[in-house]
Order: C-alpha cells, then structure tokens, then sequence
C-alpha cells in the first residue's frame, strides 16, 4: 500500500516459469498488496510455480492472446479491490524495482498513468535491444506523437501502472486481444484525457525473454499505425470507432465484466493463492 492505496501488480504470462521466482522475488513486498498472475495456456510449470510463491493466479483454459491475457488481469485487480494496479511481464526484461516510483508517481495524484520507458536513457541499446525494434520503435513513436499530438518517448513499453479510475474508464474490451492491445489501450487513456506519465527504465533482452519475432513486429507496427490514424480521424470528426466511444454494449468499460467478484468462467480456472513466499 502506498499513500492508503492498495497496490496490485498483475502479470500477464505465458511459458513464464523460467523467470518467475526471479521476477517476483525483486517485487517490492513492503508496496504491493497483491500479485496476481493470468497464465494463457503455457505448455510449462509456470502455474505451479506461481502457486507456489503464492500468487493469486487465472488459468485460461486455450491461448487467447496477449492483449486478452490483460483484459483477465485488469478484471481480477478491480475486483480484488486495487486502487493501483502495475502491468508487469514476469519474464524479467523489466526491472520489477520501479514498481514502488511508478506507484507513487500515481499516487501522488500528478498522474493516472505511468509508462516505464526503455527509451529514455540508453537502456534499450545497452540492455541488448534487436537493432531493428530499436528503429521501429523510435519511427513508429515519433509517428503518432505527431498524429496524437503527444510527448511520450515510445508507446511500446510492456510496463505500466494504472490509476483505478483509468480502468474502469477505459473501453478496453473493444481492444485487441492480440499485442497491439499495449497501443491501442495507450491511444484510448489520451483520448479521454488522462495524464500520462514517464519514468526511465533499464532491460534485459535475453533467451528466456518473451519477444515477438520479425513477422509479428510487422504486424504490430500496422496495427499501431492503424490505431494512430484513427484516433487522429476520430478527432477530426471524420470517423468513428469503438475504441473511443463510450461505453456501449460492445465496448463497455473492463470494470464491468467483473463488477464485484472474480467468477469462475468456463473459460478459466481461478487458483486461490497460497501464503507467499518470496523467492530465494
């Protein structure tokens, strides 16, 4: 808890067990109030392992995608109470560490949403960032800043913290379920007005580090070009898209798939966590 908020950092994982008990274990335990993992089919031991440092973990039952992987996540904190809920791939490429300066930049009330940059600085190069991300992310970011009419040092980030409010504001069942969804719900938070926030982060790019390949790059970077020239017709009154109407039937904010409690789906099992361990 920082500043009387509940703090929950969700994870969103995928054949994870390799980096988990290391992800978790650089958590910062004297902030976070619950940890809450949705695992999207892994074909490893990731759900054991989270069982075992007593995660509070969703299993869904087929590989739904990433984006779909965070719509379960987002649900679970709102409904487990959380003021403050930190988006985090447990696959270590992101210093777990920040989560205590990027919920206080949210707590602080100055912001509504924080975005750990791998461009500020030089941690994306040093940390071992493919040449190639490394343009596209720096050309497709210069491209909707200027469409969005935005500041931000890249919009890729798989590293972020939300006030509740933006949450239950945002029409994020209208997203993708695939990896634009990261951009798409970025495009929605400026269209509604929200403060944005950036905070420096270092990353590691190594073997058992989740990254998509050169194909799913390509079909990201249209996705996200896609995203920006919407928003930008959408502002000019010349189009008009779910991704930034207000709640309907169809695009309903996340809060109210979940309103209350977690159910347990057909489409997934809820694990009851276990008392936590941190990892040696």
């Amino acid at each position: 808890m920082i500043g009387g908020r509940k703090v929950a950092v969700v994870l969103p994982a995928y054949n994870a067990a390799k980096t988990l008990r290391q992800t978790i274990a650089d958590i910062p335990d004297d902030v976070v109030d619950d940890l809450i993992l949705t695992d999207d089919a892994s074909t490893d031991d990731t759900i054991a392992v989270a069982k075992e440092l007593g995660l509070h973990v969703i299993a869904h039952d087929s590989n739904r995608g990433y984006g779909a992987n965070q719509k379960s996540c987002y649900s679970a904190a709102l409904a487990r109470g959380a003021d403050i809920v930190v988006m985090l791939h447990p696959d270590y490429q992101y210093s777990p560490q920040l989560v205590t300066a990027m919920a206080a930049m949210i707590a602080s009330g100055h912001y509504d949403a924080v975005f750990a940059s791998r461009i500020l600085g030089r941690g994306a190069i040093t940390g071992g960032m493919p040449r190639y991300k490394y343009v596209f992310n720096r050309l497709l970011t210069l491209f909707q800043n200027i469409v969005m009419s935005q500041k931000l040092s890249e919009y890729h980030t798989g590293y972020r913290a939300w006030h509740r409010s933006v949450l239950e504001k945002l029409p994020l069942l209208a997203c993708s379920d695939d990896f634009v969804f990261d951009n798409q719900m970025i495009a929605q938070a400026a269209w509604f007005g929200f403060s944005l926030g950036e905070i420096s982060c270092p990353t590691k790019y190594f073997p058992e580090a989740s990254s998509i390949n050169f194909r799913r790059s390509c079909i990201y970077g249209l996705g996200v070009l896609r995203t920006a020239i919407t928003y930008r017709l959408c502002r000019w009154g010349l189009h008009s898209s779910v991704l930034f109407a207000r709640a309907t039937a169809r695009s309903a904010p996340i809060a109210a798939e979940l309103p209350t409690e977690l159910p347990v789906a057909p489409s997934m099992t809820v694990a009851e966590p276990l008392p936590r361990l941190r990892a040696a």
